[in-house]
């Protein structure tokens, strides 16, 4: 097990330097066109594949980092660059783990690759578990996943809503429900390969921010797969659900983990580190304004008002820094989240990205509002981070409810 440590050694701030340089000079210069076009930047993403950073290989690397720091730091710089783009680039990430918090080894060596394509040919992934009426409320998912015994297939109908890169991903990746008599407890997570029929695009969202990155509904229409693309195995499955109906008759209250919960519960320090990249560039931004804007006869940084305002958004960022970094390094080192500290690292990072960018607007005052700058594309991208993967209220909850010792159903 590795010590945590707030000190990244020589090789991650080697990653570090090298992923901030292609965020300044490839992310950072397209970024207002793309938030324009609300189109995802398949150029960008390219070019991040030629360099290896949009790779299995890359975020293999970054994930099993003894530290837990390889995550968050990637993406912390990848989001100073611009949220959108990022996404773009990092989206196959969240069905990329899905597959690794659930899949068995062959699984794993099967589809993540298909997932990424080359640096000639990128393809994209979706995770599809949000629904039309099912959002934060899991258990209240419809799609179904039927087995098709003897064809040995499931069969998936339903509709997922929220999707990153739904409808254009060469794999996607679903949670569906498998046994509606136990709630969240009867889902399951499926791979759908590419091409398979009864899977199409529903409607593409045009969104307040984050506009580079696609998202989409995505209808499943007696979409078949094979029996191999169950995640983790129908054995195992049976196992679980089987456990679950018996917790279930007795009355009791142990939490049996489903599948999409572990898929949030793994990538939600990320999103905390996402937030934080969104939060330091908007304060990079502030900050340089302040020094270099003169009113009555002195920089604006002079007046207490605005250094004031300044201290408090350095001081929130790097306190979202730590708590992302304290639960990224529990995550890997198998220490279990007592006190939410996972949801903690999302809820307080999301809530700064919001804070951080809005003083940072009105510390540009007129200019902040206009899109000459970029902080207003920054404030409306920050938006996001208190909503997808967990609400800030839901986050609340979920740490609420450890605490206390209730069940997070």
């Amino acid at each position: 097990m590795a010590e945590f440590t707030m000190e990244l050694n020589d090789e991650q701030k080697e990653v570090r330097d090298w992923l901030h340089g292609f965020a300044a000079d490839v992310i950072r210069p397209a970024a207002a066109e793309w938030d324009e076009r609300e189109e995802t930047p398949w150029p960008v993403i390219q070019e991040a594949a030629k360099v290896g950073i949009y790779s299995l290989d890359f975020y293999a690397q970054q994930y099993f980092d003894s530290t837990g720091l390889g995550i968050p730091m990637a993406m912390e710089e990848l989001f100073w660059g611009d949220a959108g783009i990022a996404l773009s680039i990092v989206g196959t990430g969240l069905a990329a783990v899905g597959v690794l918090s659930n899949g068995t080894e062959e699984q794993i060596g099967t589809w993540i690759p298909q997932m990424y394509g080359d640096a000639n040919d990128v393809k994209v992934a979706a995770f599809c578990s949000s629904e039309p009426d099912a959002g934060s409320d899991v258990a209240s998912m419809r799609t179904r996943a039927v087995y098709d015994e003897a064809k040995d297939e499931w069969v998936i109908n339903g509709t997922k809503t929220w999707a990153t890169n739904g409808g254009i991903a060469n794999v996607h990746v679903v949670v569906a429900v498998v046994d509606p008599e136990l709630g969240s407890k009867g889902h399951a997570s499926f791979i759908v390969p590419p091409d398979t029929p009864g899977l199409s695009q529903g409607q593409k969202f045009k969104k307040h921010g984050i506009r580079a990155s696609h998202t989409a509904e995505v209808i499943f229409d007696n979409v078949r797969v094979p029996g191999s693309c169950l995640l983790g195995g129908k054995e195992k499955l049976d196992e679980r659900l089987a456990r679950a109906r018996e917790k279930a008759t007795a009355g009791g209250m142990e939490r049996v983990r489903n599948a999409a919960m572990a898929t949030f519960e793994a990538s939600r320090p990320a999103v905390g580190a996402m937030a934080v990249g969104t939060a330091r560039a908007a304060y990079e931004v502030a900050l340089d304004y302040a020094q270099t804007r003169e009113q009555f006869g002195r920089p604006i940084i002079d007046n207490q008002g605005v250094a004031f305002q300044l201290a408090d958004m350095r001081t929130q960022i790097d306190a979202a820094r730590l708590l992302v970094w304290r639960a990224s390094w529990m995550a890997v080192n198998g220490k279990p989240f007592t006190a939410a500290e996972g949801s903690m690292s999302k809820l307080f990072a999301s809530e700064t990205a919001k804070t951080v960018t809005a003083q940072a607007i009105q510390i540009l005052g007129g200019n902040g509002y206009t899109r000459e700058y970029p902080v207003e594309r920054m404030h409306r991208d920050a938006g996001i981070y208190t909503i997808f993967e967990g609400t800030s209220e839901i986050q609340r909850l979920v740490i609420a409810r450890t605490l206390s010792g209730m069940p997070i159903r």
